[in-house]
């Protein structure tokens, strides 16, 4: 460096040389995904490949109305997209430093410069409220106290003095001072820490899983199936040298009946029906000021059964309130309370004084003087003058520099703060003695007046919010930075109870393992430990959500398996979380665990549709292959049973309440269910069309298989529907009634090629179709007996 001095900072030469070699502090990190990443989780997925390559079949046979299966892939992906595209632009909007500019000096003057453009070794001049935007080093300070709670999590402000380590991120709390840059851009503290956070891995959603090894498992299936299936096609319109000759070569009517069996194996409704549930779930929780990032978020706080907090900022605001005041002398109380009140007013209070302000009134009293608060004296002065008195001076500030000759009043101090509660002295001097004898306290005659408590400002709710989790079985663990007498004290005042371990003096992996299994309450948790902490516990098999505001919280946040930000928190610790209460609203969170259980619940109970479809749609294309038959439906006519029995009316169930409490084994129980009625329905239409065919045309054969496969399709989703209140009925007998009204508008019976007539075959039909629904009532109560349907909420 150059100049005249060590605070004169760069020249303007050495300011361009250093941004010339990418010594600068601009660095652009996204805190959230990409918008590429975001279309190609949402379109390149194996669902949508499978129905895409089945669409381009039909647009190669030409008729369109058997490619409406396809609006659900659109739908499905857009959803996706739509909802995670508006979370990314909130996100994007911020960034872990909130400085737009910074002071520095350069050539002996102070300039304001933006964050961009400061350098390595640029002197930085720090003032109250100043956001430090890279790392640095003190210079020079005076009474310099940092804020390190987003960094470290320890609430206290740092007293920083000459040589000490000032850390991008932190703030500047108190005092004045200077500070050279150490480490920019990248290569800071803040921008490591959000360079690792950024890297995105997708929130585990069980029922996103359990629909993938579903669609896993059918890719396996399909090969074979289709394989089959066109083999099954050839024979039955006469061969492979019969499908392309003749004036009506029927490789069209092959091609379409392999689609129609392709689409009738594949659940692309309850890939959809989840994106919905999660989507309108996060539009409320928008309504309730809680942002998702990713859909599948909202049912995983569900499936949580550890809560792991962080205090400040979580469970308390961050801030103090002022809480008693012990008098220790009587005959001065009156006055006292007025240097409270002058205290709290003045222009030059602190934050923690202004709290007194709110509380005390100074009346007639005005400042005759004053001593400013310095963190090496760790106390402030003031002169008392009253109309019509003798003026009076007092020291605040404290109790071990105040009390020190007064050993009663220093022990009653330290037993309140033992208590958790920030402890300072309100003493009194002798006489009138001025407040330039009161530099050193030791050596003056001080009389203690009071001694001002404070407490941590605990958030609305937080208690009940609390109470809450422990009745729905969700353990709550507090990992806090701050001293364990201080996380003691707020956890009683919530009512939380147990041993309050610091976590400082656990030596390993293995001692915090330990301290897990006896204890829920930490303090002096570094961010490391936070982590391996929620490593501990998911190698337990438990599923672990993480709430926090600061930087120190982001990476537990990011390994959680659900991340919750306060609206509060650091732009990156946000990035890092799946869910941002914006209004800092603890209590929001059993609403997100309400909404969360009506979607895993509610899909789990409409799934039950989806999969047996799947399981009619194998067995049917299957047995009609191997026998050489035509397919029993046309693609259009497998949608309009689909949409009528299954899709409409699991949209309506996946939104009504239901705030059962999750139970593992989502798949097992979907399987063990679908699989018996999907062979129920595949066996009542299997019976209605090799009855029918060859005796009635095939396309009448097909219209009467169709209203078979309907009828037991609708008793499924009428036990699963149940209970059946007002409107679920409503709902049944809407679909059926729809389906009447399918068969007897000219326009739909036209579209879906529904050619009935009440005769015979209609009637064989419906009896069929009642058959299989008696014996999909019987496997309902028999589900219900062994748990594998639920129909209490």
């Amino acid at each position: 460096m150059t100049g005249a001095g060590v605070h004169d900072g760069l020249s303007d030469a050495e300011v361009a040389e250093r941004l010339a070699d990418g010594r600068g502090n601009d660095v652009r990190q996204s805190t959230s995904r990409t918008v590429a990443d975001i279309l190609r989780e949402n379109v390149f997925t194996l669902f949508n490949a499978i129905l895409t390559v089945c669409f381009v079949a039909v647009a190669v046979l030409g008729d369109y109305r058997d490619g409406l299966f396809y609006l659900v892939v659109v739908a499905n992906a857009l959803i996706g997209i739509v909802q995670e595209v508006r979370a990314k632009l909130v996100l994007d909007r911020l960034a872990l430093l909130a400085v737009p500019e910074v002071a520095v000096k350069r050539d002996g003057f102070a300039h304001i410069v933006p964050l961009g453009l400061v350098v390595q070794d640029d002197v930085l001049i720090l003032r109250p409220g100043d956001q430090v935007p890279a790392d640095a080093v003190v210079l020079d300070g005076d009474d310099l106290v940092a804020d390190e709670s987003l960094l470290t999590g320890e609430s206290d402000p740092v007293v920083k003095v000459v040589g000490d380590e000032l850390l991008s991120g932190s703030y500047i709390s108190g005092g004045s001072g200077y500070a050279r840059l150490t480490f920019v851009g990248a290569d800071s503290y803040a921008n490591r820490l959000t360079a690792e956070i950024k890297r995105h891995s997708l929130v585990h959603s069980e029922l996103r899983a359990a629909t993938n090894r579903i669609l896993v498992l059918l890719s396996w299936l399909l090969g074979p199936v289709i394989l089959l299936t066109l083999i099954g096609r050839i024979a039955a319109y006469g061969g492979l040298d019969a499908l392309f000759t003749g004036p009506d070569a029927p490789w069209r009517s092959a091609l379409r009946d392999s689609v129609a069996g392709v689409v009738g194996m594949i659940p692309e409704g309850l890939v959809l029906l989840i994106s919905l549930a999660f989507g309108l779930a996060a539009i409320q929780l928008a309504r309730h000021k809680v942002l998702i990032e990713e859909l599948a978020a909202v049912e995983v706080l569900a499936r949580v059964d550890v809560l792991c907090l962080d205090k400040t900022g979580t469970l308390t605001s961050g801030t103090l309130d002022f809480d008693r005041l012990v008098v220790q002398s009587a005959a001065h109380e009156a006055d006292a309370r007025l240097v409270l009140g002058l205290i709290g007013t003045d222009d030059a209070a602190n934050l923690t004084a202004r709290v007194l302000g709110l509380h005390f009134e100074p009346g007639a009293a005005v400042v005759g003087a004053r001593l400013p608060f310095s963190s090496a004296r760790k106390f402030s002065g003031i002169t008392l003058d009253l109309p019509g008195r003798v003026s009076s001076s007092w020291l605040f500030g404290a109790p071990e520099r105040l009390l020190a000759a007064h050993p009663e009043s220093l022990a009653a101090a330290s037993a309140i703060a033992a208590e958790g509660h920030r402890t300072l002295a309100l003493v009194r001097l002798d006489g009138t003695t001025p407040l330039d004898m009161a530099i050193d306290p030791e050596h003056s005659s001080l009389e203690p007046v009071c001694l001002v408590v404070f407490r941590e400002s605990v958030r609305p709710h937080a208690a009940e919010t609390l109470r809450y989790f422990a009745t729905q079985g969700v353990r709550v663990i507090v990992m806090s930075g701050d001293s364990p007498v201080t996380v003691a004290a707020i956890a009683r005042r919530l009512g939380v109870a147990g041993e309050t371990v610091n976590a400082a003096e656990l030596d390993d992996d293995e001692a915090l393992a330990a301290a897990l299994e006896t204890t829920s309450l930490f303090g002096r948790v570094s961010p490391e430990q936070k982590r391996t902490a929620v490593a501990l516990l998911q190698g337990q098999g438990r599923t672990v959500a993480m709430t926090g505001d600061g930087v120190n919280d982001a990476m537990a946040i990011k390994d959680a398996d659900l991340g919750i930000a306060m609206g509060s928190a650091t732009p990156a610790t946000k990035a890092a979380s799946r869910l941002v209460l914006l209004d800092n609203r603890f209590d929001r969170l059993p609403e997100v665990l309400g909404l969360g259980r009506r979607v895993i619940a509610n899909v789990e109970r409409v799934a039950n549709l989806f999969l047996s479809k799947t399981v009619y749609g194998i067995l049917i294309a299957l047995t009609t292959s191997l026998l050489a038959l035509p397919f029993p439906f046309l693609p259009r006519q497998l949608t309009l049973v689909s949409s009528l029995a299954i899709g409409i009316p699991s949209f309506v169930l996946a939104l009504a309440p239901n705030r059962r409490i999750y139970t593992p084994g989502v798949l097992r129980r979907i399987l063990r269910y679908a699989v018996p009625t999907g062979a129920i329905a595949a066996a009542t239409a299997l019976v209605t069309f090799l009855f029918l065919y060859g005796r009635i045309p095939l396309h009448e054969a097909r219209s009467v298989t169709t209203i078979a496969l309907f009828v037991v399709s609708l008793w499924i989703l009428c036990v699963l529907a149940r209970p059946l209140t007002g409107p679920r009925l409503a709902l049944v007998t809407g679909m059926a009634a729809a389906m009447v009204l399918a068969c007897t508008i000219p326009f739909t019976r036209a579209f879906f090629v529904i050619d009935v007539r009440l005769d015979l075959p209609l009637l064989f039909g419906i009896g069929i179709g009642a058959l299989g629904a008696a014996g999909i009532e019987l496997m309902y109560r028999r589900a219900r007996r062994t748990g594998l349907v639920f129909d209490r909420e």
